[in-house]
């Protein structure tokens, strides 16, 4: 900021053609960058601006400019209200009211309860929306394919995961009549069986930190280093990935790691490019984006978030421009627990972004009170 740099916004910018900047120093200086007048805005990853209540997105709307365009690959994280708030800053008059937006497009799309709403919707978007798929794009990438792995899990963790899903229920079975006021409780709940879901000592310490994901992820990645081959592994919980350094440790198979507290970021990852450690563990959230890491062609997922967007950025760190072998990806999935409601709820919400944007959809609405009855089988 400013204050910090010893210097004005318009004294940086002095005569430049072109100013690169964050969101975040947009955000804190707003007003400076509002009383300039800009011949174009080109937003990047435009994603991080898509909840309108946001200051980041307030200080894009009130920046001055004769065109804006966005540019990002999942223009629908959580409802068709992100695509609203992308198009309110890239064509502020085509859509101007959230709330009528939210009454004839969404609510009747998302419900199905009016049949010719998504053509109109389609019809309306289609001029100013630009869809280059990776495909069209980069034609000469190898194929990448995806296999779900179904994991037993063992006797005792089985006898404990279904105790707790019992407890869950009764637990949810009262709050899910007020979905809004109750969600933070709810999603404790569901975090719980997800975390159980992986290994019982997620959940109480005191528990064997056995789990038959580990033992699963270990042979598979044992093997694809003997041949040659290097892996990212995923996980959206940081304590499953300290876990799986253990157990590795324990086997003497060597990794990187990269989470949201790592510090050094720049050299762990350049640690993985430039050596051969077979296996980069990475949460989900620390590299979801702004990552290519092509050295790999293999990727673990060890569990399923409720956002299939996050899960495809962060399979497509190493099936991008430059990658010259096949892209092999393995989801596990623990059976008969709440992931695989997860992953059928990840797909009803990919089917919605495939009706309204196309194929290849990254769509996973906010979890509704049907949703939840049906993770819990309630």
């Amino acid at each position: 900021t400013g204050g910090k740099r010893g210097a004005t916004l318009a004294e940086v910018i002095g005569d430049a053609d072109i100013v690169v900047t964050s969101y975040t120093l947009l955000r804190l200086e707003a007003s400076d960058y509002a009383e300039r007048a800009w011949s174009a805005v080109v937003l990047d990853e435009a994603q991080f601006v898509k909840n309108r209540q946001s200051k980041a997105y307030q200080a894009v709307r009130k920046l001055r400019a004769g065109v804006r365009f966005a540019l990002t690959g999942t223009p629908l994280e959580n409802n068709l209200m992100d695509l609203w708030s992308l198009l309110s800053i890239t064509c502020p008059g085509l859509f101007p009211r959230p709330d009528s937006f939210e009454e004839f497009y969404r609510r009747p799309i998302e419900r199905k309860t009016d049949a010719g709403a998504l053509p109109r919707l389609r019809r309306r978007i289609r001029p100013v929306l630009l869809r280059r798929t990776k495909e069209a794009v980069a034609a000469e990438l190898p194929p990448k394919q995806t296999q779900v792995l179904s994991i037993d899990l063992a006797p005792a963790h089985r006898r404990l995961y279904d105790r707790q899903l019992q407890a869950e229920r009764k637990k949810v079975l009262g709050l899910v009549g007020d979905v809004t006021r109750n969600r933070i409780a709810i999603l404790r709940s569901l975090t719980t069986l997800r975390q159980l879901s992986l290994s019982p000592a997620l959940i109480d310490p005191t528990h064997a930190a056995a789990s038959a994901k580990i033992d699963t992820l270990v042979d598979l990645l044992t093997e694809v280093a003997a041949e040659g081959h290097r892996a990212l592994v995923f996980s959206q919980f940081t304590s499953f990935l300290a876990l799986v350094r253990k157990r590795l440790d324990a086997e003497g198979v060597r990794y990187q790691y990269l989470d949201g507290r790592t510090r050094d970021r720049a050299a762990r990852i350049a640690a993985f490019k430039e050596g051969d450690d077979p296996a980069f563990l990475i949460s989900l959230k620390a590299g979801g984006f702004g990552l290519t890491l092509t050295e790999a062609d293999y990727v673990f997922v060890l569990d399923p978030w409720w956002n299939p967007a996050a899960e495809l950025q962060a399979i497509d760190r190493t099936h991008r421009i430059g990658q010259d072998k096949n892209v092999m990806v393995y989801r596990l999935v623990s059976a008969d627990t709440m992931e695989e409601k997860v992953v059928a709820l990840q797909q009803r919400k990919r089917d919605l972004f495939d009706e309204v944007l196309g194929d290849d959809g990254e769509l996973a609405a906010p979890v509704s009170a049907g949703d939840i009855r049906g993770l819990l089988g309630l």
